[in-house]
């Protein structure tokens, strides 16, 4: 995977339709079934008055378990679980659930975008961020957006579309919380731009601008176990902002009931 670009990018599609599984989960899912976008066990899929289909190969996870080791210290161990894809179950008798956290609200049906949704986005992805955020008129070479550890603050030019400002915003956070304490294993350049492309992927906005053609010369040198702590950083960025997206927009909407309940 992390010698092709097209199936590195596919990994990241993969990461961000099951951005609650670990990047160890979404790696073993990616293995066994690169289309997979929402898995579940037999119980999972019971409770949703699902069933899965006859002659479905499991997809096999780790599911991670305390214990205590010898010398009364705990740890943690991993359990295989076997798990299935939608596309594995009778899906006719499906529950209604609610969307997933990561499909924005504000997002219209027809899959346009409405100046207030754009706004309403853009601004749970800037608001209460560990960073300052400043817009410019126009950054060195020309750039998108530029971090200052110096400063703390992130520099993002003006004028852009949507797309563009909120896949920048979400760089040069990403590219902040991935060079503040361990370091990446990564480029972090490289790492902040699959972190913004994963929350783009996540949040239904534009990602034709990416590329990844690229990955293999960045991840040359990697073994595997560099690789994979790589994909966990990266993943933890972009939930790290998804998080406090998810906050925002609840908490946009929980005023704008109460504002139409006055």
């Amino acid at each position: 995977m992390a010698g092709d670009g097209g199936r590195f990018q596919a990994f990241l599609d993969l990461q961000a339709r099951l951005s609650r599984y670990s990047a160890v989960n979404a790696l073993l899912a990616f293995a066994q079934n690169p289309a997979a976008s929402r898995l579940g066990d037999f119980d999972c899929w019971k409770r949703q008055n699902c069933s899965v289909r006859p002659g479905q190969t499991a997809i096999s996870i780790l599911e991670p378990h305390e214990y205590t080791k010898d010398d009364g210290t705990p740890g943690t161990g991993y359990n295989v679980k076997k798990v299935f894809d939608i596309s594995q179950v009778d899906t006719s008798r499906l529950k209604n659930t609610p969307p997933p956290r990561h499909v924005p609200i504000t997002h219209v049906d027809t899959g346009e975008w409405t100046v207030g949704a754009k706004r309403r986005l853009l601004g749970a992805l800037a608001s209460k961020a560990p960073v300052k955020i400043t817009g410019v008129d126009g950054l060195p070479d020309g750039l998108d957006v530029m971090y200052d550890p110096q400063t703390e603050s992130i520099s993002v030019r003006r004028g852009m579309e949507f797309a563009d400002t909120f896949r920048a915003v979400a760089q040069g956070l990403a590219y902040a919380d991935l060079t503040t304490g361990a370091d990446t294993q990564a480029d972090p350049h490289f790492s902040a731009y699959c972190a913004s492309y994963l929350l783009c992927r996540q949040y239904g906005v534009d990602t034709q601008g990416f590329s990844f053609a690229s990955a293999p010369g960045l991840l040359a040198g990697m073994d595997a176990q560099e690789v994979k702590d790589g994909l966990s950083q990266i993943r933890s960025a972009a939930e790290n902002i998804s998080g406090r997206i998810a906050r925002q927009l609840a908490a946009q909407g929980k005023a704008a009931r109460n504002d139409s309940a006055k």
